[in-house]
């Protein structure tokens, strides 16, 4: 998507919203000078939606906001497995799809999508307390209880709160390129990069203070991706044997080792693309992958297209 035009950000508040649910998206698009994204919070009516957790919310707009927007966000609510959203708003967010914009639910916001018929046999996830209810509520939906979030192209779920940051800067990272979205994460003080594959919650066999030495691992290689990074390496640095290393780091990140440091080479590769002159040549070899050759074989991989490709995509109408 061209970072040159005005994207256009429609927050629906459902009644029993979550505070935080409403808060993330309407944070992460606010409008500023390096965000060219408009938002505007909207309800099945304009006026006083009654939240969750003792908050109400005074929206401006009613239902015209989706027929408006480029994308859709639904935030979660109470009670989604008791009803569907009122046929009204069932109908604005099947009118919105159609006419092209993307759907976005944060956390229980994905039984309003369902509710739609558009995640029938596509992906999706939700808050995990929640994610066996919404099997049994939307049979047809494929419930993957235990990633982030799950991006389908034109529908997007995501699992509790935290995870719609995660959504949300990986929305930006389409939209605009890393470097953006690490400038978002820098201000929201969140962490730059979570994959979507990665598990809503640490199995409860992993002890907490393991998660946590994993964590400043991948913090340790994030500033060493130009130097050798083995899996040898990375458990030396963790403090554990290569083997518990590598099948813990899956059930922490989704990703073997070696797969989490190329995805990471090639996210510094796309924002030094985005940022600088250097060659692609000289850019290869700052994120460890040695020869431009090797570079574009894996961005190939990963992203589908060329680095000169994407530097062209996201350095255009700069």
């Amino acid at each position: 998507m061209s970072a040159s035009r005005l994207h256009r950000v429609a927050v629906l508040v459902l009644e029993g919203a979550k505070p935080l649910d409403v808060g993330i998206p309407a944070q992460v698009f606010t409008t500023r000078a390096s965000m060219p994204y408009e938002v505007r919070v909207c309800g099945a009516t304009p006026g006083l939606v009654t939240g969750g957790d003792g908050l109400s919310y005074s929206v401006a707009h009613g239902l015209d906001a989706l027929a408006w927007a480029d994308i859709v966000f639904v935030p979660g609510y109470r009670f989604p497995d008791r009803e569907d959203p009122p046929r009204a708003v069932v109908e604005a967010l099947v009118a919105a799809h159609a006419r092209g914009a993307r759907l976005a639910a944060i956390s229980t916001g994905a039984f309003a999508l369902a509710a739609t018929g558009l995640l029938d046999g596509r992906r999706a996830t939700t808050h995990w307390h929640y994610a066996r209810a919404l099997m049994a509520r939307h049979p047809l939906v494929r419930v993957d209880e235990n990633v982030l979030f799950v991006d389908e192209g034109s529908v997007l779920t995501s699992a509790g709160a935290a995870s719609g940051i995660d959504l949300c800067l990986h929305i930006l990272r389409g939209d605009l390129g890393v470097a953006a979205s690490n400038h978002a994460a820098r201000r929201l003080v969140a962490a730059p990069y979570r994959s979507g594959g990665q598990a809503q919650y640490v199995p409860r066999s992993v002890p907490e203070p393991l998660g946590e030495r994993f964590g400043a691992t991948r913090e340790w290689a994030l500033h060493r991706l130009g130097d050798p990074l083995t899996l040898d390496v990375l458990a030396r640095q963790a403090g554990v044997s290569a083997r518990t290393f590598s099948r813990r780091f899956v059930e922490e990140t989704g990703y073997t080792p070696m797969q989490w440091v190329m995805r990471a080479r090639i996210d510094l590769a796309r924002e030094l693309l985005e940022r600088s002159e250097r060659s692609v040549e000289q850019i290869a070899a700052d994120v460890g992958l040695g020869t431009g050759a090797n570079l574009r074989l894996h961005f190939q991989r990963i992203l589908g297209t060329t680095p000169s490709e994407y530097r062209r995509t996201f350095t255009r109408g700069e």
